[in-house]
């Protein structure tokens, strides 16, 4: 059962179409039973040559949770199909491989070193290379954002793209934990403030985010690893911002060692 739908999840993102609620069809299907979907499609995307760069927290921004009618956070895997390295602070995507996608301006960070389960912040900023402001397109094909939270994990944990600004050292950061939660990020649209928001609001900090997920991770059945060079997206700091072709999304940070990135989509 959780072949077919993998392979089902597979298929819409393939063809940018929409699917029925997995919870309408299966009011009885879990979280566990996401997680191991998710486990499906993971190894399905490996055979046919896709390769895991890591992972992205969703729902760590607690503002967000009655809008969507999610309460935890979710995560799922990224890879080299989906991230992009973005040189100068610019970039372009199309559109057409999204359903109903939307925008998420997030913090970003790179292990040096495979972190482990009950590690503090401070030990978990010691296993980190590199952090970096981002962008993350999310998307869902289930019509309308309408669904629960099994949905949305079995839907590649609503992760379309991910697009990774300038990458600074860890060590930049003299208190890391403390300055990335005080970091302030607007999002703006064809020069429009769109949402602005504070990364505390993600979990109380990126840090903290990165911390509740890695001991979530430990935890977890599917036996998923996290290694040396892994990026892990953390969350979005606004409100995910709808996108349609022909814009242009911009932002500004408070902390000047984390630069705005500029995004133009197209159809």
């Amino acid at each position: 059962m959780t072949r077919a739908t993998a392979e089902a999840l597979l298929g819409a993102r393939d063809e940018a179409r929409f699917l029925p609620l997995l919870t309408d069809a299966d009011p009885a299907f879990s979280l566990a039973d996401a997680y191991a979907v998710a486990d499906d499609i993971r190894r399905l995307r490996i055979s046919r040559g896709e390769r895991p760069l890591g992972y992205k927290i969703g729902f760590t921004n607690r503002s967000i949770w009655d809008r969507y009618g999610v309460h935890a956070p979710i995560w799922g895997p990224v890879w080299d199909t989906t991230v992009e390295f973005v040189a100068g602070q610019e970039a372009s995507v199309s559109l057409a491989p999204f359903v109903q996608p939307r925008l998420e301006p997030e913090i970003m960070f790179a292990f040096a070193k495979a972190p482990r389960g009950g590690m503090s912040e401070a030990e978990l900023a010691a296993c980190i290379e590199w952090v970096a402001h981002g962008y993350e397109i999310v998307h869902t094909h289930f019509e309308g954002w309408r669904f629960r939270p099994a949905d949305t994990v079995a839907d590649f944990a609503l992760h379309g793209r991910l697009f990774v600004g300038a990458r600074v050292p860890i060590a930049s950061f003299t208190d890391a934990p403390r300055e990335l939660a005080a970091a302030h990020v607007a999002l703006h649209r064809d020069g429009e403030l769109v949402d602005e928001g504070q990364s505390s609001i993600v979990l109380d900090g990126p840090l903290s985010a990165l911390r509740i997920w890695v001991d979530a991770m430990a935890a977890q059945a599917q036996r998923w690893p996290i290694t040396a060079g892994d990026i892990v997206s953390t969350g979005t700091i606004t409100d995910a911002a709808p996108m349609l072709p022909g814009q242009r999304f911009h932002t500004r940070l408070s902390d000047l060692r984390l630069p705005g990135l500029s995004l133009r989509t197209q159809a």
